[in-house]
C-alpha cells in the first residue's frame, strides 16, 4: 500500500494527473468529431462511453506495454487506421443521426469511432504514464480516475465548438492524420530513444528522410485532409439527389 500521508506520493499522483490531462488532448479531439453530429439524445452517452472506453485502453495498455511494444508493424497498422479514420470523420454527413433508426446506428458508430482510434493513440500514452507513475499501479489507477470528469469536460466543450465553428473539423482531421504519420514513422522505435534499431521502419526512414517523423506526419495531415475534403465533395451532389427523390416519393 502507498503511503498516503508521503508527499512523495502526492507529488507522483500530480505528476500523473497532469500527463494524462495533457495526453487526453488528442484523444478529446476524436471525442469531439465523432460525436458532432449526433442529436442531442445521442451525444451526451457517446461522450461518456467514448472517454470511459479511452481510459479503459489506456489501463489496459499501461499494464500490457512491454508487450505491445514487441509486436512488429504494430504501430504501422495503428498509423495507417488511424488516416482513415481521420478521412471518415471529414466525409461524415453534417446532419446525420437526427433521429429514429439512424441516430441509434450513429451513436454506436462514434462509440466505436472513438474506441478504435483512442486504442491506436494510447499507446503512446501508455508509455509516457508508466514512465510518470513509475509503474505503480495504485498512482496510475487514481490518476486515471480522476481525470476522467476532465476528459468529459473537454469532449463536450469541443464538441460544441465544432458545431458552431465547422471550419475547425478540418483542423480536427489535419491533427489525426498527423498523429497517424507520426506512428508509423516510429514503427519498431523505442519509446524515448535518439536512434531507432537497425532494420526497423523507422531506422529505414531515418535513414532515407531528413526529420522523418515530421515529414511523415505532415504527409499525414496533407493526406487526410486532401482526400477528405475531396470525398466529402463528392459525395454532396449525390445526397442531394437522394435528398430530391425522396421528397417526391
Amino acid at each position: 500500500m502507498p503511503d498516503l500521508a508521503s508527499a512523495v506520493f502526492w507529488l507522483a499522483l500530480g505528476k500523473i494527473i497532469v500527463a494524462n490531462i495533457i495526453l487526453s488532448g488528442d484523444n478529446a479531439v476524436v471525442i469531439a468529431m465523432a460525436c458532432r453530429n449526433l442529436s442531442d439524445q445521442h451525444r451526451k452517452p457517446a461522450i461518456i462511453g467514448g472517454s470511459l472506453g479511452a481510459i479503459v485502453l489506456r489501463v489496459i495498455f499501461v499494464f500490457m506495454i512491454t508487450w505491445l511494444l514487441s509486436i512488429p508493424y504494430l504501430k504501422l497498422l495503428g498509423g495507417a487506421l488511424l488516416l482513415w479514420i481521420g478521412v471518415k470523420l471529414l466525409n461524415e454527413d453534417e446532419g446525420e443521426g437526427e433521429g429514429g433508426v439512424k441516430a441509434s446506428a450513429s451513436l454506436w458508430g462514434a462509440v466505436w469511432t472513438i474506441i478504435v482510434a483512442d486504442a491506436i493513440m494510447s499507446l503512446d500514452n501508455a508509455i509516457a504514464i508508466a514512465a510518470a507513475a513509475n509503474n505503480d499501479g495504485v498512482l496510475i489507477m487514481l490518476g486515471l480516475i480522476i481525470s476522467i470528469p476532465i476528459i468529459i469536460f473537454g469532449s463536450t466543450l469541443l464538441t460544441a465548438i465544432l458545431q458552431r465553428y465547422p471550419v475547425l473539423v478540418v483542423i480536427g482531421g489535419a491533427l489525426l492524420g498527423w498523429i497517424g504519420g507520426e506512428v508509423m514513422a516510429t514503427d519498431g522505435k523505442p519509446p524515448n530513444a535518439d536512434v531507432a534499431p537497425p532494420g526497423t521502419i523507422a531506422a529505414w526512414l531515418e535513414h532515407h528522410i531528413p526529420h522523418a517523423e515530421h515529414v511523415c506526419a505532415a504527409a499525414g495531415a496533407v493526406f487526410v485532409v486532401v482526400l477528405g475534403m475531396y470525398l466529402s465533395r463528392r459525395r454532396k451532389p449525390h445526397d442531394a439527389i437522394d435528398l430530391a427523390e425522396r421528397k417526391d416519393d
